[in-house]
């Protein structure tokens, strides 16, 4: 299995244990967790893809603007929309969701777990 559908299977396990009232997690503490995570699966799925590349693992991205840079060198070169949907994911999971914690419906959080999934799945 590979790292980064790991990481998303662990955001979901997460989920699956934090209570739900009127379709809003009780605890935001777990899903902010949550979505940590699922933001490191975006961030591994880009690593493969440039593992892929010949790069080495020293030479990864160590910061969200040389992922974007990266993203846009050597993975989106034909495929601006990939950068953009990059860029959503960073301010939903990672700002809004993790950082903030302001993301704690249930449908919103299974729609952004989606979103992140469809990206892995457009660069593997």
């Amino acid at each position: 299995m590979k790292e980064s559908i790991r990481y998303l299977n662990n955001a979901k396990e997460i989920l699956k244990t934090v209570p739900v009232v009127d379709d809003t997690y009780a605890d935001v503490k777990p899903v902010r967790e949550a979505f940590g995570t699922a933001y490191l699966a975006i961030l591994e799925t880009i690593n493969e893809a440039l593992l892929k590349k010949g790069f080495t693992k020293k030479e990864l991205p160590q910061s969200v603007d040389a992922y974007r840079k990266a993203l846009q060198k050597y993975v989106s070169v034909h495929n601006g929309k990939l950068l953009r949907e990059f860029e959503m994911l960073y301010d939903a999971l990672h700002i809004a969701g993790y950082y903030r914690g302001l993301i704690y419906n249930t449908e919103a959080v299974r729609d952004y777990l989606k979103a992140a999934k469809t990206f892995m799945d457009k660069i593997h």
